[in-house]
């Protein structure tokens, strides 16, 4: 991208603000931002905490556990979602919390064959198994579904939940380059 995801210009605003706003919106119970170590966080909106890596360089699985011990004892489920995300939602975050019933630990979309585990809801109950994924060496957030009881929605599922219709499923565009970037501000 040529600079940091968190701080790309998204209608006047840094992308992680926007982000952080729309979690904030759809969620009853703390939102934090997490960045690595030595990243810099634009602005974010009142109400959003903020938390730091414990391990540098370790990838998206580790700041799901820094998300998830600073979240603590204060919340049973958390919404986790990417930077990248500049079309997410209130209503695809809540539509997925709705979805999240006893009998699992996640709620994880697949769209054209790619799961999103960065845009999913876990029980902060995950974070022992998150853990021991990283003291195997495993980075990547995709491994986590396979760990956990985990529902996986593709997209005739998430149309099939009550409130979600077609363009809901843009929540889920991740950007990657600047042409992404311009095509999801289209």
């Amino acid at each position: 991208m040529g600079e940091a995801k968190a701080d790309l210009e998204w209608f006047g605003r840094p992308l992680a603000a926007h982000v952080a706003e729309v979690v904030l919106a759809a969620v009853d119970g703390p939102v934090v931002a997490v960045a690595a170590a030595d990243q810099a966080l634009p602005k974010l909106p009142a109400g959003v905490e903020s938390a730091r890596d414990a391990v540098p360089d370790q990838g998206p699985l580790r700041g799901l556990e820094s998300g998830l011990i600073a979240i603590g004892d204060r919340a049973d489920v958390a919404f986790v979602a990417s930077v990248d995300l500049p079309l997410l939602q209130p209503t695809f975050v809540r539509t997925l919390f709705a979805a999240l019933t006893d009998e699992f630990d996640a709620v994880v979309p697949i769209t054209d064959g790619h799961r999103h585990p960065l845009a999913a809801v876990y029980r902060t109950s995950v974070l022992a198994t998150v853990s021991a994924l990283l003291a195997e060496g495993v980075r990547g957030a995709n491994a986590l579904p396979d760990r956990v009881t985990c529902r996986i929605l593709n997209d005739q599922d998430l149309l099939a939940l009550p409130g979600l219709v077609s363009t809901d499923l843009d929540a889920l565009f991740n950007v990657n380059t600047p042409e992404d970037l311009a095509a999801a501000r289209l």
